[in-house]
């Protein structure tokens, strides 16, 4: 459960930090119908199961935008993991994503009967992307207590800059992406980690590749678009 609660965490993490209409940034089509297929790869590049998302909703007043996202997570063997339904919102010149709906209602339900806080510091994604450009911090931290014990999941996006821009190519296609580099910070119970990533997005579509690395620099997992369709 602890390996899981940390996949749902970051999955959503690195995948949803730029969603949005054009009116709101530059960084995914959010229009309803939108859908974006990930697959995840093992360190030795295997597949190890696929994330799919749709835009189901999506709503304007004044200058908010709100869009409901469909999610489903999959094994390597195509069996879902879970699903769940999330909002979020986009405003001014930037996406800033609440943490406290990034939790799945799958896990909210499973803890129903125990006591559960989260709290978290937003993320933040500007429109306008340029190499050099430090960008804020983000954190989300969740909080169980079940029969006397306390569980506790925190998760740090710190030392966040764009790094660089390259082309990336996926079976999606090929993408001009800012390359976003941040030190992730995870403590779930006795684990502590403390390990580097890097977010690859494209105007218009969004997060086309993610990969993590350990304190060695070495890569331990990836992320990549494998079908997108608007």
């Amino acid at each position: 459960m602890k390996k899981l609660t940390i996949t749902i965490i970051l999955s959503v993490f690195f995948i949803q930090l730029g969603i949005s209409q054009a009116n709101c940034s530059k960084y995914y089509p959010m229009i309803e119908g939108a859908s974006f297929e990930y697959t995840n790869y093992d360190k030795k590049g295997k597949s190890d199961g696929t994330a799919s998302y749709k835009v189901i909703n999506v709503s304007t007043r004044g200058d908010n935008t709100s869009a409901t996202m469909a999610m489903e997570l999959n094994d390597k063997r195509g069996k879902q993991i879970y699903k769940t339904d999330y909002n979020f919102t986009c405003t001014g010149n930037m996406v800033v994503i609440d943490y406290k709906s990034l939790v799945p209602t799958s896990m909210l339900e499973q803890y129903k009967d125990m006591e559960m806080d989260i709290s978290g510091t937003d993320l933040e994604l500007p429109n306008n992307l340029s190499v050099g450009q430090q960008l804020t911090n983000a954190n989300v931290t969740m909080k169980i207590s079940m029969s006397g014990m306390n569980m506790n999941t925190t998760v740090d996006l710190i030392n966040r800059k764009v790094e660089k821009q390259e082309n990336v190519t996926t079976s999606a296609g090929t993408f001009d992406c800012f390359v976003i580099y941040a030190d992730n910070k995870i403590k779930a119970m006795m684990v502590k980690q403390t390990f580097p990533s890097r977010v690859w997005f494209a105007e218009g579509v969004g997060m086309i590749k993610q990969e993590s690395y350990n304190k060695n620099g070495k890569l331990i997992g990836s992320t990549k678009l494998t079908a997108f369709s608007k």
